[in-house]
């Protein structure tokens, strides 16, 4: 899977030929090549290589902007998600190095969607020919369209952009995956490119651009659409922040420590939901049946079991739903668990 990322070259008409292709197929794409660009009709494109005179008639290809490629931002997007991508495949010893091509065959995105949604999809695991690659492929994006489709959300991709290595259909589909699973990362916010559409229309080139959103902002991407005290404290205030951590350790303590427990980091230890649900019982007075809930929680979902759990009896005990999401809390998102903590220490600062 190992690739070399490499930007477009940049001049206004690029019909430069390989000196290795073969006399005849030379030949060929010079003529074809040379009637498209040379026409007086015909418009004049950025980054035109030699396969894009091989379109047939009314086929289209995309490609972004040269200088799109070297926006700071569009690198840093590139990078974070090839971060998040690695990182989560870590523990499968795969490595991915250009999107593109390590992702358009469907198998790093069956294992990717596997791990984040704590799955086995149903397909082969290694597929050599285009036709049982797409049929992979049709298999995961139809699984991820599953999951997406709920929130209403547009899949700006298909089987053919992806397979084609369109790099842009596939950022919007990492991007809409990092949303949907609440990535540990930062997006970086308003990312748009800029892609050259090139069609051939009675055998000539046509272009035309058009400018794609690939990011908007952190709290619309994330589905926290109101800003609260923690988004301020964390943006502005960390001096502050690490005051309220203390106050909410102290709190947490002053009613585990019942139970001889302690919690030195609230990002780490409530990540399970067992001192969540425990915290819950000791605050109203109630013990909660073990059966409920996992003790010793062994897997992501068992957590998940565990913070919703918890979740359920804040509502019993007639508080709002919290604005985290139960996955939140188990993929360590500090923020989160920072809310859910607060909103308890809110209505029981006073029980002893």
């Amino acid at each position: 899977m190992e690739a070399i990322i490499s930007s477009p070259r940049a001049p206004d008409v690029v019909a430069e030929l390989p000196e290795e292709v073969t006399p005849c197929i030379l030949t060929d794409l010079q003529e074809e090549g040379k009637s498209a660009i040379n026409s007086p009709m015909a418009p004049a494109l950025v980054d035109i290589h030699p396969e894009d005179t091989q379109l047939e008639e009314n086929e289209e290809r995309t490609m972004i902007d040269p200088t799109s490629r070297e926006d700071p931002k569009f690198k840093e997007l590139i990078k974070v998600l090839l971060d998040w991508i690695n990182d989560v495949l870590a523990e499968e010893r795969i490595i991915v190095k250009q999107l593109e091509e390590d992702l358009y065959d469907g198998q790093v995105l069956q294992k990717l969607l596997e791990k984040l949604g704590h799955c086995k999809l149903n397909v082969a695991e290694v597929t050599q020919s285009e036709i049982g690659q797409k049929q992979k492929l049709q298999t995961v994006l139809e699984s991820v369209q599953d999951l997406l489709r709920p929130h209403g959300w547009p899949l700006r991709w298909n089987v053919d952009s992806i397979h084609g290595k369109n790099l842009v259909a596939i950022l919007h589909l990492l991007v809409s995956l990092a949303m949907h699973f609440r990535a540990p990362i930062h997006l970086p916010e308003h990312v748009t490119v800029q892609v050259v559409v090139v069609r051939k229309r009675e055998g000539l080139l046509h272009s035309s651009h058009i400018s794609e959103e690939l990011t908007t902002t952190t709290e619309m991407m994330m589905g926290r659409f109101e800003r609260d005290a923690f988004d301020t404290l964390f943006d502005h205030a960390p001096d502050k922040l690490n005051l309220v951590k203390k106050s909410l350790i102290t709190f947490v303590n002053k009613h585990l420590n019942k139970l001889n427990l302690e919690v030195t980091d609230l990002e780490t230890q409530f990540a399970d939901g067992v001192y969540l649900v425990l915290l819950l019982g000791l605050l109203e007075d109630y013990f909660v049946p073990l059966h409920n809930f996992y003790l010793t929680p062994d897997s992501f979902d068992q957590k998940v079991h565990n913070v919703a759990f918890a979740f359920e009896l804040m509502l019993d005990g007639g508080l709002k739903k919290p604005k985290a999401r139960p996955e939140d809390v188990v993929n360590l998102d500090l923020k989160s668990t920072l809310r859910v903590l607060y909103t308890l220490f809110t209505k029981y600062k006073d029980v002893e």
